[in-house]
């Protein structure tokens, strides 16, 4: 409640408003010197109100002062006084990918871990594919795998490159079966030509290779070269002619000699010649040659294929 203050009732206000007036009535009216005015007394309530004024104002600066002190703290502190911004949603989406990718690949490790180094997946069986005239036998025993292994510590590529090594093996393929099984499937490598040796006939499949000494296979045709082997040039150029004809002509193949790669002969069966020439153009040789051997002759030359003859 605001107080309202007139001064009725103060001595000290009273007795300096009625001592002007007692004096001006006194005397013959002649101007006297006016006399100087007191000062003003403050009274018990407005020195009250004052106080209390003094006071609130006082709270008020110490409280402003505190309030600044905490915000330079805050800031000092790196803390804004706003209130902190919510995250967007790509960064938690990012977060939440990021910690699914890291507690898959803690668990792969883990699962790994237990595949590699314990029995649960090991090789209990070994299944063998594939083989003819080489025998499982054979084929575990260049393997080298012992029953048992966990099938994450089998080196499938060391265990192919061993059984590939066999003479009669063209390639080898090796496989983890989980649960429990490996799998080895086996190319054997097939003659198509044969050439005597003192030891006896060598059988070269379409590479080249020398991988058996054994008796042919019946129509077998003979090789006719100095050095054959995968890397000798007669060799190759002999082996592309034949891998190029028809079955039906192949078949009456009994002898190819290559002296060398720009003079390849063919001796059929039945004692007719064909003239190959260079083993350049052999499809379109091949072509001509199915076409010619249907007509009567003793030779057949194709080594131009854009004019072959028959004799």
């Amino acid at each position: 409640m605001t107080e309202h203050d007139n001064g009725a009732g103060d001595p000290a206000v009273e007795s300096t408003v009625t001592e002007p007036i007692a004096a001006a009535e006194s005397g013959d009216g002649a101007q006297q010197p006016q006399a100087e005015q007191p000062e003003m007394v403050e009274g018990p309530r407005r020195r009250a109100r004052r106080e209390r004024a003094e006071r609130r104002a006082a709270q008020q600066r110490a409280m402003a002062i505190e309030e600044a002190r905490r915000e330079a703290k805050r800031r000092a502190r790196g803390r804004s006084a706003d209130p902190a911004k919510p995250a967007p949603r790509g960064a938690v989406r990012g977060l939440k990918l990021a910690l699914a990718i890291v507690g898959l690949t803690v668990l792969t490790v883990a699962l790994g871990l237990v595949l590699y180094f314990t029995p649960v997946m090991s090789a209990r069986s070994i299944i063998v594919v594939g083989t003819g005239a080489v025998t499982r036998d054979e084929v575990l025993g260049a393997a080298q795998v012992r029953l048992g292994t966990p099938l994450l510590q089998i080196d499938t590529d060391g265990v192919a490159d061993r059984i590939a090594a066999i003479r009669r093996v063209a390639s080898a393929r090796v496989q983890r079966q989980y649960p429990s099984a490996l799998r080895i499937t086996v190319v054997e490598r097939v003659a198509v030509v044969v050439k005597d040796f003192p030891d006896g006939p060598h059988l070269y499949d379409r590479d080249g290779v020398d991988f058996a000494t054994a008796p042919p296979p019946p129509a077998l045709p003979y090789l006719d070269v100095d050095n054959p082997g995968p890397t000798d040039p007669a060799t190759k150029a002999a082996l592309a002619v034949l891998t190029a004809l028809r079955p039906e002509v192949v078949a009456q193949v009994g002898r190819i000699a290559a002296p060398s790669v720009a003079s390849i002969t063919l001796t059929l069966t039945d004692g007719r010649t064909v003239i190959w020439g260079t083993n350049e153009r052999t499809e379109e040789k091949a072509q001509k040659l199915a076409a010619l051997l249907t007509q009567p002759g003793r030779v057949y030359d194709v080594s131009s294929p854009d004019l072959p003859t028959v004799k």
